[in-house]
């Protein structure tokens, strides 16, 4: 353990004869990038009194002991060295708080046990074109696959291909395209500039429906999945750093909470945002607080502090497999674990997402939507790596490197992973490729739908 130094800063109105009571603030950080480890747990003991603290986004904690003891206090997380020491405060302390800083040396062991291997064959073409740019895609329950495609540039046209080995039908897509989602019960959509168009395959024949595009945001979008008894929905706002995942009870319409989730640290500078705003933008704010009931501090947070550099969307997974959902609360570091009815199993720790400049991690889990396994995407050096999550410890024990550099767009489907990939300063078009992954699971029951990836 490395005590880097202990800051004392002095009351100005302190008495001669000592106080009563000091502050302790210890600060956590990694020895090796210096950044900040929360979610460390802090055992605090002193006379016959003990007790346990956790530390926040920002590597910190803070509690308020007496004078005149010996306070003891270990440091443990599993992905770093336990510390423990202990600090002496006299009766006679001249303090009003005591700074600790603490460095925690990394388990070297762990990054041992991470294996990359090479998927085997090589990548197979699925589609090619000398018109046509591959911008998404998505693929059907029988193995077809819609093909969201332009000829020049996206956004002054766009077509969408039915393909199966060979083009079926192509239909034009008369609005500016960005991306093809999958809803709930599986129904591929384009979402436009200004509308969301339903897709709906029939036959040899491509089937366009135009949805509100509001309605589709409100209504369809936030359900992740259906049964026969139970609906599953979250609260996400791309603008609003928390959300909740609910269960709706298709009997009895009943609502039932499964998790919320928050980023401490993101929520304290999105409220924060006010203080900087000037007095018409607080007034602004304020009425609107009178009118709705809803913080003014909501309000500048979603206008002004989401357009920032420094604000990061929530990120949280939900996943649906067989008869269990996982959530991933990376603010956390636990893997949640749910049955159908929305009631906890089990909650595990995950670190997979700690040090990403050295690991690649690109904040971003996909599920294979025939097997239901889950896989962690990581990029390095332009490299993609797939990383298999095991849902009953938490880690990944191996990495599958895919064949080419700066691919995008990734799914997974019956063991293999598609992308969409051009060779780097080529004049060839966006294609669609596929790779073998080295696995091969079994069938699951997974949701129809798009898995929530933390934007719309």
């Amino acid at each position: 353990m490395k005590i880097i130094s202990i800051l004392f800063f002095f009351s100005l109105f302190q008495s001669a004869f000592g106080q009563d009571s000091v502050v302790v603030v210890i600060e956590v950080t990694d020895a090796e990038y210096k950044d900040p480890i929360q979610n460390v747990t802090a055992s605090v003991s002193y006379n016959s009194t003990q007790f346990f603290k956790t530390t926040s986004t920002k590597g910190k904690l803070s509690f308020q002991t007496p004078t005149g003891i010996k306070l003891n206090y270990g440091l443990t997380h599993p992905r770093f060295n336990s510390e423990s020491s202990f600090i002496r405060i006299s009766e006679r302390e001249k303090l009003d708080t005591i700074y600790v800083n603490i460095e925690m040396d990394g388990i070297r062991l762990r990054d041992l046990n991470e294996i990359v291997i090479l998927t085997p064959g090589k990548p197979d073409t699925v589609f090619s074109s000398d018109r046509l740019h591959v911008e998404d895609f998505e693929i059907l329950p029988d193995g077809r696959l819609i093909l969201l495609t332009y000829p020049k540039q996206l956004k002054k046209g766009s077509e969408l291909l039915l393909f199966d080995g060979s083009i079926v039908n192509s239909f034009q897509i008369l609005d500016r395209a960005y991306d093809l989602v999958r809803d709930y019960r599986g129904n591929p959509h384009v979402i436009c500039e200004n509308n969301v168009f339903g897709i709906y395959v029939n036959g040899k024949s491509i089937e366009i429906a135009t949805l509100d595009k509001s309605y589709f945001t409100k209504y369809i979008a936030p359900i992740i999945d259906t049964n026969a008894f139970k609906m599953y929905f979250t609260t996400f706002n791309p603008d609003y750093p928390a959300m909740e995942y609910f269960a709706f009870d298709q009997l009895d319409s009943a609502y039932s909470k499964i998790l919320g989730i928050q980023d401490d640290l993101m929520m304290e500078l999105y409220r924060s945002e006010i203080k900087w705003v000037d007095v018409r933008t607080r007034l602004w704010a304020k009425n609107l607080e009178l009118q709705t009931g809803v913080d003014a501090e909501i309000y500048v947070g979603a206008n002004y502090f989401t357009q920032s550099l420094y604000y990061k969307e929530l990120y949280a997974p939900l996943f649906h497999r067989n008869d269990t959902l996982f959530i991933f609360d990376y603010y956390k570091d636990k893997l949640y674990t749910f049955d159908s009815a929305g009631d906890s199993l089990d909650s595990i720790p995950i670190y997979h997402h700690y040090q990403s400049k050295r690991t690649g991690w690109k904040k971003k889990l996909i599920q294979d939507r025939m097997t239901g396994q889950i896989y962690a995407v990581y990029d390095r050096s332009g490299f993609t790596y797939l990383g298999s999550v095991d849902t009953h410890t938490g880690e990944i024990t191996e990495q599958v490197k895919l064949k080419f550099r700066y691919a995008e767009k990734f799914a997974v489907d019956g063991n293999f992973v598609y992308y969409i990939y051009r060779p780097f300063e080529s004049a060839q078009k966006k294609f669609l490729y596929k790779e073998r992954l080295p696995y091969d699971f079994g069938k699951a029951n997974v949701p129809d739908g798009d898995e929530i990836k933390g934007k719309k």
